[in-house]
């Protein structure tokens, strides 16, 4: 899942970026003792950032010598048959945690986790699938501080430490990061610079959730970009349920408790999975992919012109309110990400029942 980098970040989490040939200096190689992958992204030069919240760390591995794969017309038909080939397992016991996009040589790669907790990475080449051993790679890595505690479990008892990282984002020398951490508002933001130091921020956020009718400080953004919002650096956030939030990035201030503008109330019942940018025609596009509802288009500039707040609640189950949306002809999209500047790639859930992995284009927008 690869969203939109910023070149211009203000405000605390901006700070001067380190020259490229820099970035890996302080790499060893290794195994990096990855417990999960459960949100990646690239930076810059063929850098992959996996968050792996079982071991509450950000790991960066060196990707820039990775060959380049053939894919001149991505299609994967059945995904979780491949996985299930390479791994002698059942299809019921892999799930895919992501898929991004290395922005350098358009390399596709997916995260797996398999029943037992074993997570693996693949690389999708020749619409095949090559698993990509982390045992021995070029790496850096560092703890994320305070994150929820393992023990700790919802009101229905499920587990909470794999939302500790919930997504994951690289801009202008920082490691951005949401997920759940252990204080008494508990959704939070991270800043890590990169090449990674000690000097690690965070903010607690706060959001109004117009399907609940209310505001609300624990649930964690489930997935977030970075974009300009009136020629201002914003991240553009979703969570489960699903409001769209925008933040200035000069509010996320280091212990700073922000409170984000609530653009859209966009139907309960639902977890935002992917969010990307788009562009057709100099205009610029957001795309969303669902759980339970079809692939949403926003247009950026209407978030622009939204200028008041979602602070009512909806007054019909699943009504949506704020700024208006489209649905795509694009349902159970599990998984997405830019994969050039006009086209994106994706994997869904078809009528067949399977999982197929594939491209559309810009020609939706």
């Amino acid at each position: 899942m690869r969203k939109l980098i910023l070149t211009l970040l203000v405000g605390l989490f901006c700070l001067p970026s380190f020259a490229n040939d820099s970035l890996t200096k302080d790499f060893t190689t290794g195994n990096p003792e990855i417990g999960s992958i459960n949100a990646m992204t690239f930076g810059p030069n063929g850098i992959l950032f996996l968050g792996d919240s079982e071991n509450s760390q950000i790991v960066a591995v060196d990707m820039s010598s990775a060959k380049k794969a053939t894919n001149k017309k991505l299609y994967i038909k059945d995904i979780e048959s491949l996985l299930s080939d390479l791994l002698g397992a059942d299809s019921d016991q892999l799930q895919i945690i992501d898929l991004v996009v290395n922005p350098v040589n358009q390399n596709v790669y997916l995260g797996a986790q398999h029943s037992s907790g074993k997570s693996l990475l693949f690389l999708v080449n020749n619409n095949t699938l090559e698993n990509v051993s982390l045992s021995s790679v070029s790496f850096s890595k560092t703890a994320v501080s305070n994150v929820i505690k393992a023990d700790a479990k919802d009101r229905r008892g499920r587990p909470l430490r794999r939302l500790a990282i919930t997504d994951i984002q690289y801009g202008n020398g920082q490691v951005m990061i949401s997920g759940l951490n252990n204080a008494e508002f508990a959704s939070t933001f991270r800043s890590i610079p990169f090449p990674f130091t000690n000097n690690q921020k965070d903010s607690s956020l706060e959001i109004y959730h117009a399907a609940h009718g209310k505001y609300e400080t624990h649930a964690p953004i489930k997935t977030f970009m970075t974009t300009t919002i009136n020629n201002q650096p914003h991240i553009i956030a979703s969570y489960t349920c699903t409001p769209l939030v925008v933040f200035p990035m000069n509010s996320l201030n280091p212990g700073a408790h922000t409170k984000g503008r609530t653009v859209a109330e966009l139907g309960n019942w639902n977890t935002p999975l992917d969010i990307i940018e788009m562009t057709k025609d100099g205009k610029r596009y957001i795309l969303m992919a669902n759980s339970n509802r079809a692939l949403m288009k926003i247009k950026v500039s209407d978030i622009e012109a939204f200028n008041t707040s979602v602070n009512t609640r909806v007054k019909e189950r699943a009504g949506t309110s704020g700024v208006d949306f489209i649905n795509l002809p694009f349902v159970n999209v599990q998984q997405l990400d830019k994969l050039n500047d006009t086209q994106f790639v994706f994997i869904q859930r078809e009528a067949n029942g399977k999982l197929a992995l594939k491209t559309s284009s810009n020609r939706w927008l």
